[in-house]
């Protein structure tokens, strides 16, 4: 939090020293220049003084770095609303948080934070109502708080959950399993689990899982022939049925889970990072059926009527699509599609009350679609604003979904929509003392340096004046695929009720419009990142939202390297960096 609270006491130091007449002088130390650092490019010969201060362990290093901390803080403490900063940030920051609730058999499950908790806490309760119980607390896993809950699945009927724990950080799991109606720990524990989920099949459950190493490797041995395992409640680890082992490949890993009914069980094998093979079989079978073995695409799915599965797939869209796959005639030539691909990226999705519904990201915000199974469009749901639906829970026979939706200025609460109206109603919110009725978002698009047309949000309180004068925050990113889209942070409330605008462009290297987007700010295209934020605050001073003057920009990781970029390439434009 101390690196949050820098950001915005530096930001509204603006705000503060344009504002006092005793402007604080900053004296910075000497930085020493090595002038016999000089490398060879091919002939070009390029000159790095300061290559020393690669060495973060010399002593010269840790002395300068105290020397330009000593410059910072001083700076920081001779804000004069320094102190109120972080007085309000302390009254804002720890407040509730809920995941939007899922439903099995007569239960609904969800996670709850008070706030101040390390871990968050699953809870479930009636559907019908009434006060949430404590299923799980991970923060009593150990007297230490070393032990985190890292993933769990309820039975279908809701009778049980099994969870998994992990211990000081490590990828080795071990598996209880609990009763839902009486919180009971039965005696099943499992161990050497790692790279897995938990899917419940009639009495037990799939799990993956590697041979216990040998004692004193179990953290350095590389783990090679990953194993699937069918475990039944009530019996001991070591009677658990194996389901697959490949010998052949011993580097590949495996997951088995069924589907809801329970009447196939579906398979996925991965080799790396992306792409997967996919592969089903009937319940009771031993061999599977494989629609795909290349490792070239992902697959996900949704559930299966009778004997025709639903499954998202890039397989032929990169922006994915919906298609219905015959059990009877699985190859891929007779998929049918339901949801065909889009221009915009198919994110999820998701069945409930007896429809498909299809969540897109649009223009770097959340639309939800409703389809019937023969993939007519039904409606689309109306969402609170523009913002991200960042989770959405439901079930193919429920009536009512749940999700969860967020903006710039919007904390994230829990929706419950009606299935029959397509209706949504306030599930619950936070209890934060911050009035987000009082401010507003607005998605701008502007133009960069080639022409392409780059899409900005704009946050800032109801009634702030296009003068030129508001102390503005851009933050940028531009990399790695990652989207950056519209998610509520805490800390950025004290800037917006201090009349502080914070702007967020869409920069290409993002994943905001799919792979091509993306690519367009990679290797030699780069340069299209730093000019698309260039541009950014450029349109930013020319509608007068600010001025040169007025202007911070920010970013993190790779949006360091941009902010490093930009304050380089123009000076000129920005009151303040801050390149993390």
């Amino acid at each position: 939090m101390n690196k949050l609270f820098v950001s915005l006491g530096l930001v509204l130091g603006l705000l503060a020293c344009e504002t006092s007449n005793n402007k604080v002088k900053l004296v910075y130390p000497e930085t020493r220049k090595d002038t016999t650092v000089v490398d060879d490019y091919f002939g070009v010969k390029v000159k790095d003084p300061y290559r020393w201060l690669e060495d973060d362990n010399s002593e010269e290093t840790k002395a300068w770095v105290n020397d330009q901390n000593k410059v910072a803080f001083d700076y920081l403490a001779s804000i004069p609303q320094r102190a109120q900063i972080k007085q309000r940030l302390g009254e804002l920051w720890n407040y509730e948080k809920q995941t939007a609730p899922w439903r099995k058999g007569p239960f609904l499950y969800y996670y709850k934070n008070d706030g101040v908790q390390n871990q968050s806490v699953l809870f479930y309760k009636d559907t019908l109502g009434g006060e949430g119980k404590v299923l799980l607390d991970p923060n009593t896993f150990s007297d230490d708080g070393t032990a985190s809950l890292a993933g769990l699945g309820t039975s279908e009927e809701g009778k049980y959950v099994a969870y998994m724990v992990s211990k000081s950080g490590s990828d080795w799991r071990e598996i209880f399993v609990k009763e839902s109606a009486t919180g009971k720990l039965l005696d099943d524990h499992i161990k050497w689990v790692k790279f897995s989920g938990i899917s419940w099949s009639g009495e037990g459950f799939y799990y993956s899982r590697y041979d216990a190493p040998e004692k004193g490797n179990e953290y350095s041995a590389s783990n090679t022939n990953h194993k699937v395992f069918y475990h039944k409640i009530g019996t001991s680890q070591n009677e658990d049925v194996l389901v697959k082992k490949d010998d052949d490949h011993p580097n590949w890993n495996f997951g088995v889970f069924a589907t809801d009914d329970q009447a196939y069980d579906f398979m996925y094998v991965t080799e790396s990072t992306s792409g997967v093979q996919y592969a089903f079989r009937k319940a009771g079978e031993d061999d599977f059926t494989f629609l795909d073995t290349t490792f070239s695409y992902s697959y996900n799915l949704l559930d299966n009527r009778g004997d025709k599965f639903l499954i998202q797939t890039s397989n032929g869209a990169p922006n994915y699509r919906l298609v219905e796959v015959d059990a009877s005639n699985p190859s891929e030539e007779n998929w049918k599609d339901v949801v065909p691909e889009t221009d915009n990226v198919l994110q999820g999705v998701y069945l409930a009350g007896g429809k498909i519904i299809a969540k897109y990201l649009e223009d770097v915000h959340s639309k939800l679609f409703i389809y019937d199974f023969e993939g007519n469009k039904k409606g689309e749901v109306n969402l609170p604003g523009l913002g991200i639906v960042k989770s959405f829970n439901s079930s193919v026979n429920d009536p009512y979904a749940y999700y969860s939706f967020e903006n710039y200025y919007t904390p994230k609460s829990i929706y419950r929509l009606d299935m029959e109206t397509l209706e949504s109603e306030l599930y619950w919110k936070p209890n934060i003392d911050f009035n987000a009725d009082e401010y507003t978002s607005e998605q701008v698009f502007y133009k960069s340096k080639d022409g392409t047309r780059i899409p900005m949000f704009i946050t800032y309180k109801k009634g702030v004046k296009k003068n030129g004068e508001n102390p503005t925050f851009v933050y940028g990113y531009g990399g790695f695929n990652i989207s950056k889209v519209p998610t509520f942070e805490i800390q950025n409330t004290v800037f917006l009720e201090n009349g502080g605008v914070y702007v967020v462009p869409s920069i290409r290297g993002g994943g905001e419009y799919g792979e091509d987007w993306h690519k367009a700010g990679t290797k030699l295209q780069k340069q299209n990142v730093f000019d698309d934020f260039i541009a950014a605050c450029e349109f930013l001073i020319e509608n007068k939202y600010t001025s040169s003057d007025k202007l911070a920009v920010h970013g993190r990781s790779n949006g360091g390297l941009l902010i490093g970029a930009v304050m380089t390439q123009r000076p000129d434009l920005f009151k303040v960096c801050l390149p993390k």
